[in-house]
């Protein structure tokens, strides 16, 4: 079953704005998050309409491009993150709502300068849990 993942910035308007909302397969345990606001309300809602979890996740410390959300169980935790080879193939989710599965990750040791790459692939009618051919999920 495919998930939703609702994200809004808690710093803008009277509600917060619309930061994303991006279609994953279901079950990911954690997924990346480029450029995600510092003020965070992140839902995630199951094929279903049911609620998989939802939380206020604020940045602390210092900026990073990517942040890592992990799900355990209904809860959400936030961490600022620079990707190394483990976070390979896993899920980055975009503003205005793109996914892409990150491929590889740079960056300088002063965090002045990163280079990254992302694989992007769809399917028409958004069938549960589907994954390109050959292509691993990591959940």
């Amino acid at each position: 079953m495919n998930w939703t993942w609702n994200i809004r910035t808690r710093d803008g308007a009277m509600n917060g704005l619309e930061f994303a909302r991006c279609t994953t397969a279901g079950g990911f345990a954690r997924v990346l998050v480029h450029a995600a606001p510092a003020k965070a309300k992140i839902e995630i809602f199951a094929g279903d309409d049911r609620v998989v979890a939802r939380g206020d996740l604020d940045r602390h410390g210092d900026y990073s491009p990517m942040t890592l959300v992990e799900l355990e169980g209904s809860t959400l935790r936030r961490s600022e993150v620079w990707p190394t080879e483990e976070l390979y193939g896993l899920p980055v989710l975009l503003a205005g709502g793109e996914v892409g599965i990150l491929q590889k990750w740079h960056h300088a040791e002063d965090h002045s300068w990163w280079r990254w790459s992302l694989e992007f692939s769809n399917h028409t009618g958004r069938p549960d849990d589907w994954a390109p051919p050959g292509r691993q999920i990591h959940r």
